[in-house]
């Protein structure tokens, strides 16, 4: 079986998602921040998996379901963070992000017969995912992060090291409102739909409390 690994940041205010930053206030954006990554976990909790992972900025809240192992970030660049991420793992891993609360139990419940990486292009031009048969951190390490070619300079790094790669579908992740909206129209039923719908209607609470459903 696979391990997932999710990367994320602790979403306090001021810290994640500071794109959102007009329109919302940063703590609205901690809260939409907080949202996703909750709904983030639990479609990992849900999905099969020999181990999961929160490689964490920061400390858990209780936004963390049960059954995963919480290790902390290296620290460095993005590439140096996930190509740490992968350390952790001896066989088939998983990673994504937490800006995809769109994301499903089917989405990520993959298999590595006849391929040996899975890639989730985002539609922004980075990527949602990538998953290794073999673990290699060096895979990571080198490759511009945050950019429009970010996504096609990793997939370029896979197929030049000689593996084949099997691609997830595209999708969007929350960085600014216009994504926010379109993201949470995907998946209306979620948390993080449920928190933009209150922070649109200026509703704010403190972050941190009752999103752990």
């Amino acid at each position: 079986m696979t391990t997932l690994l999710v990367i994320a940041k602790e979403p306090r205010a001021g810290r994640v998602k500071t794109r959102l930053t007009p329109p919302f206030t940063p703590g609205q954006a901690a809260e939409l921040a907080e949202a996703a990554l909750a709904d983030t976990l639990h479609a990992v909790a849900a999905t099969p998996a020999s181990r999961r992972v929160l490689v964490l900025d920061g400390t858990p809240g209780p936004w963390l379901p049960p059954g995963f192992d919480v290790v902390p970030q290296c620290a460095g660049g993005l590439d140096e963070r996930l190509a740490d991420a992968f350390t952790r793992c001896a066989g088939p891993a998983l990673l994504i992000g937490m800006d995809t609360p769109q994301v499903t139990p089917e989405l990520l419940t993959v298999d590595f017969t006849d391929c040996d990486a899975h890639f989730g292009p985002a539609e922004d031009g980075g990527f949602w995912a990538l998953g290794l048969a073999r673990p290699d951190p060096a895979l990571l390490r080198g490759v511009p992060m945050s950019t429009p070619e970010t996504g096609a300079v990793q997939r370029d790094r896979l197929l030049a090291a000689g593996l084949r790669v099997r691609d997830l579908p595209p999708l969007r992740d929350v960085d600014t409102a216009a994504d926010a909206h379109a993201v949470a129209a995907l998946a209306p039923h979620g948390r993080f739909a449920a928190r933009l719908a209150r922070c649109a209607a200026g509703r704010g609470r403190a972050p941190g409390r009752a999103l752990h459903r």
